[in-house]
């Protein structure tokens, strides 16, 4: 078996989650990982192919899948007997601030003169913290790190010393990476200039058939699983941009905080029809649907006029986000080129002022007005997402934000049947770094309670979901934020089983959960309370495990209700090893005359 130049590991979002007893809440209910966070960025893909590509090799290692699906997965003593010149470890978003560092002490401990390689936007944020960490070697910032991984990789491959003296060839080559963080011999921090921001996206491939061309090379589909439960229901992304033109106050991907983390004054788009083309090559050897990664109408009503054209006749499921109203034509279109479409919208509120604090001015009319014609136009499902924890929100808006769910169901439902369904949620676990909230928390509002890497890591801890968030509001304090979520859990829940959207054993399933869920935070709650910290404390906490688990899982809703149907058989594995077979004698082609890519202008 090969030895990759470079492992990507994913951490759990806590590394000893199955140990210990954290009442993780619904902080993962609406997407498709469990409160672990197992699901591993995006990225991985691209930059694995992109190494690929320049001839290095990589090979992608899910620890948290792993430790979800075998309790006796040992993941020290698996990555013990792995060897590759630098491991990259992924702090994308800060609920992984706990497990990322342990992963990291771990793979230092056992291989010490390997690099350590860290990257992501909570990464990039928090790097001169991050960097401090024994553990870490390197830091690659941006949002796009493609690029400046290769050359870093291309030093490690020739020799080039992990921490230099400050002075000589090795220090000017690290010098000379874009976007790169480093230590020299002496430990002096040097951060390069964040320099790389390409505009387009047209240089990545978003390549699935590299994951399963490592999967039959290192013999080890485990570790590529995307998240726990993909074999049953295999959904995919089309990446269509990085970087957004909109600025919502919470959001770490709103255009101020791509601005202020990665450098990046405008989005980069990948052309419409290379997306096309990504979304063709997924349904290839997939009949699992597809989430196209931002509003397709972002770069203007040309670009989603051309994807629409490129990716027309298109019959397998596809799922689109809009950020703000569409016409009606709109949709008219998106029926005619992909006729197995699901809308996604983020209303986040019904009360329009506070949707117009979070970031997003429409009017209910508005964006009702888009649910109808969406709705008309054959989508084959319409979500519709609320959030709880939200600027100049209070509990009471958030039931009423319920009640205004039951308009829209009593309004369409008679009409087009259960194909809009309303979710609800928590801002949750944290407020992100580089959002508006976290960068002037009074100007917005918010209260936070940690500031620091460190600080985050160690409220990862905290027994449970209430006591690891990192804000509360002046309209909500911490307490009435898990109130409220839980009530309209319960209210929207009920909502669902009246209006035929899910079965009437499975509402009660969610009810009892919820429910044992209060119970629950409660009896935790009454144990801070009355017991010191310690080890008495643990023990209580433990005792408390089992419940705790079982309760941990679609809280607020059963995550099944984000699927759609895929019918027959997920995988074409007929295909798949066809283009497995396809792209390696390729690949091997184009490695022998492919030069160093210096990166696009």
């Amino acid at each position: 078996m090969a030895t990759p130049d470079l492992i990507f590991l994913h951490a759990p979002s806590v590394y000893d989650f199955r140990r210990e007893a954290i009442l993780f809440g619904p902080v993962s209910d609406l997407v498709p990982s469990t409160p672990v966070f197992e699901m591993y960025p995006i990225g991985f893909t691209t930059m694995a192919e992109y190494l690929e590509r320049h001839g290095l090799r990589t090979r992608i290692l899910n620890l948290a899948v792993r430790m979800l699906d075998d309790p006796a997965f040992d993941p020290e003593t698996y990555l013990k007997h792995l060897d590759a010149l630098a491991f990259g470890i992924d702090l994308h978003w800060l609920p992984h601030a706990h497990g990322a560092i342990e992963v990291a002490h771990i793979v230092k401990r056992l291989h010490p003169h390997r690099a350590v390689i860290f990257g992501g936007f909570s990464s990039s944020y928090f790097h001169r913290e991050l960097i401090t960490y024994p553990a870490v070697d390197f830091i690659l910032r941006g949002d796009s790190t493609e690029y400046p991984l290769l050359v870093l990789m291309q030093y490690l491959r020739a020799g080039g010393d992990l921490h230099p003296a400050a002075t000589g060839a090795a220090a000017r080559a690290l010098e000379a990476i874009p976007n790169l963080v480093w230590k020299d011999a002496e430990g002096e921090v040097h951060v390069n200039p964040l320099t790389y921001s390409p505009d387009t996206l047209d240089d990545l491939l978003l390549d699935y058939t590299h994951v399963l061309r490592s999967v039959v090379r290192y013999r080890d589909l485990a570790s590529y699983k995307p998240f726990r439960n993909w074999l049953r229901y295999p959904i995919t992304a089309a990446l269509s941009v990085r970087g957004c033109r909109y600025n919502c106050v919470t959001c770490g991907g709103s255009a101020c905080a791509f601005r202020q983390i990665h450098g990046r004054t405008r989005p980069a788009f990948r052309s419409p029809q290379k997306l096309a083309q990504d979304i063709r090559r997924i349904g290839e050897y997939s009949r699992g649907p597809v989430f196209i990664l931002g509003d397709i109408r972002q770069p203007g009503e040309d670009y989603a006029r051309r994807f629409l054209d490129a990716i027309a006749g298109y019959d397998k499921p596809v799922f689109i986000e809009l950020f703000d109203a569409a016409p009606a034509e709109f949709f008219q279109q998106v029926a005619r080129a992909l006729p197995n479409f699901t809308v996604e919208i983020s209303l986040e509120s019904h009360d329009e002022r506070v949707r117009r604090a979070f970031g997003r001015p429409y009017s209910n009319a508005e964006i009702e007005a888009s649910m109808e014609a969406a709705l008309a136009a054959g989508c084959q499902r319409l979500d519709i997402f609320f959030m709880v924890g939200l600027k100049e929100q209070t509990y009471d808006s958030v039931m009423a934000t319920v009640a205004y769910a039951r308009d829209l169901l009593e309004r369409f439902t008679p009409h087009y049947g259960p194909r809009l369904i309303p979710f609800i949620s928590p801002l949750a676990p944290f407020l992100d770094p580089g959002s508006q909230a976290f960068e002037q928390p009074e100007k917005h509002g918010y209260r936070l309670f940690a500031r620091t890497l460190e600080e985050h890591r160690r409220r990862l801890l905290a027994p449970s979901w209430k006591y690891v968030l990192n804000y509360e509001t002046i309209w909500m304090n911490r307490d009435q934020i898990v109130d409220a979520t839980y009530e309209a859990g319960l209210r929207l829940n009920d909502l669902k089983g009246a209006f035929g959207l899910i079965e009437p054993a499975q509402a009660a399933a969610t009810d009892a959960r919820i429910r044992r869920a209060r119970q629950l935070m409660a009896e935790i709650d009454r144990i801070v309370a009355t017991t010191p910290e310690g080890e008495a404390r643990r023990q209580a906490l433990r005792a408390l495990k089992a419940e705790v688990d079982q309760a941990n899982l679609s809280t607020v809703c059963d995550k099944r209700e984000l699927e759609i149907p895929v019918r027959g058989p997920r995988i074409n594995l007929l295909q798949a090893a066809h283009t497995v077979i396809s792209d390696w004698w390729q690949s091997r082609f184009a490695q022998r005359q492919l030069p160093l890519r210096h990166p696009p202008e």
